[in-house]
């Protein structure tokens, strides 16, 4: 399991260092995508399986289903740690999400979500004020 929030930086040639702890859990490789938020996601290979394997199941006549489909299939992208435990951002990838040089790298579970820092700043501070009311309403689904 994921979990925590780290904060690191780019280097030169848009690597950006993946915390020890969660290098172990993605192993050898992992599927780096557009995420939801404007942030990137990172599933260790087995997670991405069975995501896709979900996702295969979506009716193909709900442009909804397509468009969902399409935007994490069409970003995707398979990477390896390097020996320094830092993984490539590809361009596309870096302006979706806006990171340039300061990115907060996170754990949520069975995904590691990767965030520019003022992004990540500003959801944050949104995410506290909303914070009692969303616990709130999660307890509806059962939580």
């Amino acid at each position: 399991m994921f979990m925590g929030e780290y904060q690191h930086s780019l280097d030169a040639k848009g690597r950006l260092i993946i915390p020890a702890k969660f290098r172990e859990e993605l192993g050898e490789g992992a599927v780096l995508t557009r995420g939801l938020d404007n942030c990137l996601f990172l599933f260790p290979s087995e997670e991405w399986s069975a995501l896709e394997t979900k996702l295969k199941t979506l009716p193909l006549t709900k442009g909804g289903a397509r468009q969902f489909v399409r935007f994490l299939f069409s970003g995707a992208t398979e990477c390896e740690l390097d020996k320094q435990g830092r993984i490539n951002l590809p361009l596309n990838l870096r302006e979706f999400a806006t990171i340039e040089k300061d990115a907060v790298v996170i754990g949520v579970s069975n995904r590691v979500e990767i965030w520019s820092k003022e992004k990540w700043d500003s959801y944050v501070e949104c995410a506290e004020e909303a914070f009692e009311d969303i616990a709130e309403n999660i307890v509806d689904l059962g939580i």
